[in-house]
């Protein structure tokens, strides 16, 4: 992958429906150059699946990433565990056996059960526990009734579960209904943040070096510093998880094709004024599960069209 791949999957991930032309435009490419980009990505597996999912701010679930360091000999079965566990929904194994894990909670009562699951399954002894938050955009707050989603609405979602770019047009033939109300239901569930439309993206694939770099902010620095951070490191950081039970510690994605330039990043974080301390971590391989929500919108969907 080059700079342009990762500004493309970040893009995707974030809405996996742009139009070929809406991603041409911002990367400056011409729509053929734009599909064939997606379509390398795709045939190197590091893009598995365009996906649709009831989001988490419909569902009130929490996100929760839970990290730390396994006694495991071999992680070999592990994948597997975890994912008929059905909360968690993403392992990233570092060096050192250090694991990174990702949950989505239906509440908090959850946590512990979690926790203890991880404990015994993961071998991990002491996983800390982040909360993460997911700040909506200043003023975002829709109505109580326009978070509701009505049949037509899990069928629709349903219909772009496993390929969340599929053309309005098959949709509303496959619904037996028109490709105009497909399209109003869409833009209403994405502007309200009622679906989640992004991809499983498996960046190892590639030849190219994906690291977790922990930074603790100084007490004083600003609210606004990781923002001007993402700025400044980008399209190399790829995004970045804050956590409301951990003040001032924050896990930053970075995205190098060499480890020089790898360690060329750390030596710039580390004079970061606002960073207390940075701690890399090279992830060597992923796995993206299926979850609760998974099953949840199955069965809406299929109530609905029962």
């Amino acid at each position: 992958m080059d700079k342009t791949d990762i500004i493309l999957c970040q893009m995707l991930l974030g809405n996996s429906r742009l139009s070929y032309s809406e991603l041409a435009d911002t990367l400056n490419l011409s729509v053929t150059a734009v599909h064939k980009r997606i379509q390398d990505l795709v045939e190197s597996g590091v893009i598995r699946k365009f996906t649709a999912k009831l989001s988490i701010f419909q569902l009130g679930a929490l996100h929760i990433l839970l990290f730390g360091r396994s006694k495991l000999n071999s992680v070999q079965g592990l994948p597997e565990k975890l994912e008929s566990n059905g909360l968690i929904y993403w392992l990233s194994v570092g060096g050192g056996n250090l694991l990174y894990i990702g949950a989505y909670l239906q509440n908090i009562g959850e946590l512990e059960a979690l926790v203890n699951f991880l404990k015994e399954t993961a071998e991990m002894p002491e996983p800390t526990v982040g909360i993460s938050t997911q700040p909506l955009p200043l003023g975002f707050l829709p109505e109580l009734k326009n978070r509701i989603l009505y049949p037509l609405d899990y069928q629709i979602i349903f219909s772009l579960k496993d390929n969340s770019r599929k053309a309005t047009s098959e949709v509303a033939d496959e619904l037996g209904v028109s490709a105009k109300t497909v399209r109003r239901r869409l833009a209403r569930m994405m502007r309200d943040r009622l679906v989640e439309l992004s991809m499983k993206w498996y960046p190892d694939a590639s030849n190219d070096i994906i690291s977790l770099i922990h930074v603790h902010l100084n007490p004083e620095a600003d609210k606004n510093t990781l923002g001007r951070l993402f700025q400044k490191y980008a399209p190399n950081m790829v995004f970045y998880w804050g956590f409301s039970n951990l003040p001032n510690t924050f896990i930053l994605m970075f995205w190098t094709s060499t480890m020089k330039e790898l360690q060329k990043i750390r030596e710039s974080l580390e004079k970061e004024v606002n960073l207390q301390s940075v701690a890399p971590n090279v992830l060597y391989t992923g796995y993206i599960f299926e979850t609760w929500r998974d099953q949840l919108l199955e069965e809406k969907a299929g109530m609905s069209l029962s």
